[in-house]
């Protein structure tokens, strides 16, 4: 099972970048898994239409508005993700958004059924290449759930 843990953000943008931040504290523990693929999705493009429709599992970890205190983070799986994204269209700083890549990757006939979104509540977006203390502190936690996940669905596969 090929798995893509796509991080997105802008690390020039405080909390922004969370998502960059977590895959590089993933990369020591697993940048030898040949069945994962760490990928920096910045701001996101059409170019990673690609690899998720490559991919038999996602993971999207990204800061989005939960509506909660700063550095809280949420996990949506499956169907789950897909409403978030639906229903938050705005949610995400970015967005070219996930929405456009979910279509697209739809469109093609592969949007990975094992699939899930580690969404983090930001605290500042502005001019600053680290997370505020709050969001820094959930990186931890985020890679932690990230990792039972992977666990989960090797099992279940």
């Amino acid at each position: 099972m090929q798995t893509l843990i796509l991080g997105i953000g802008n690390t020039l943008l405080t909390d922004e970048g969370v998502g960059i931040h977590v895959l590089h504290a993933l990369e020591p523990g697993l940048a030898d898994s040949p069945d994962i693929t760490l990928l920096d999705g910045g701001t996101l493009s059409f170019t990673l239409a690609g690899p998720i429709e490559d991919a038999d599992a996602l993971i999207v970890v990204d800061a989005a508005n939960i509506k909660a205190a700063a550095g809280e983070w949420t996990l949506f799986q499956g169907e789950a993700m897909d409403a978030f994204l639906m229903g938050n269209r705005k949610s995400t700083v970015h967005e070219v958004g996930l929405t456009d890549l979910r279509a697209i990757a739809i469109l093609a006939g592969h949007w990975p059924e094992k699939r899930a979104m580690l969404a983090i509540q930001p605290d500042v977006v502005d001019w600053g290449e680290q997370p505020t203390p709050a969001v820094a502190a959930a990186i931890p936690s985020v890679c932690a759930a990230i990792l039972e996940l992977l666990k989960a669905w090797n099992h279940a596969a």
